[in-house]
């Protein structure tokens, strides 16, 4: 992709999710990436999401109950896939679907309930953690994020480009020491994504009973 995902999610200013298993139905917005094209979502029991040639990021607020959340687990479907990538290769990073976590110190996350981009952008506090169905990389593989500051964000990969249907669980506390190191602060918000504008290719995709632990 060409505008970094990671500035994007810093805008996370919407409704809460709510607590234990995470709502589709609502709460839920598009953020797009480019003025030219965006994946199309559809919002309910699953999030659904078709991206032809396009990039964009659909994403919510995570309520304070659930700041100290250490752990989550999802289903999720692909029908169409992107080719194979190198997700560590800026602009030409495609994968078919991305579950994205977003944490700040517990000290800091108080003061940025309601934050806009441009208080966010940039935030020295900030860390992204994304897990990723896509690219080439063995699974539990860390791969810095090649857009936005420099250790601010990680790609975590957990299925290699393909179709097929997968329940996941993660040890985000875990995976967040292997990327970051020290302990993870407060989760303030999620996002999905798919990106297929490298590849000017098509993905159908969906996540669903996704829970936070």
């Amino acid at each position: 992709m060409r505008i970094p995902v990671t500035a994007a999610l810093l805008s996370l200013i919407a409704a809460a999710a709510t607590a234990g298993p995470v709502s589709f139905s609502n709460g839920w917005q598009e953020q797009r990436l480019s003025l030219f094209n965006s994946n199309d979502y559809s919002f309910g029991s699953s999030l659904g999401l078709v991206s032809e040639g396009s990039v964009s990021i659909a994403w919510t607020r995570v309520g304070q109950g659930d700041w100290g959340t250490s752990g989550a687990s999802w289903n999720w479907q692909v029908d169409q896939s992107v080719p194979a990538t190198n997700l560590a290769k800026k602009g030409g990073d495609d994968r078919n679907i991305s579950l994205y976590f977003v944490f700040v110190p517990e000290s800091v996350a108080p003061s940025l309930e309601g934050a806009n981009i441009r208080s966010l952008l940039g935030n020295k506090d900030v860390r992204i953690m994304q897990y990723a169905w896509g690219g080439n990389a063995a699974r539990g593989t860390v791969i810095p994020s090649p857009y936005g500051p420099s250790g601010q964000g990680v790609t975590i990969a957990l299925r290699p480009a393909g179709t097929g249907a997968h329940s996941e669980s993660v040890d985000l506390a875990a995976d967040y020491r292997r990327a970051f190191g020290g302990e993870k602060g407060a989760l303030i918000g999620l996002a999905v994504s798919g990106d297929s504008d490298d590849t000017k290719s098509v993905i159908r995709a969906s996540i669903g009973n996704l829970t936070l632990k």
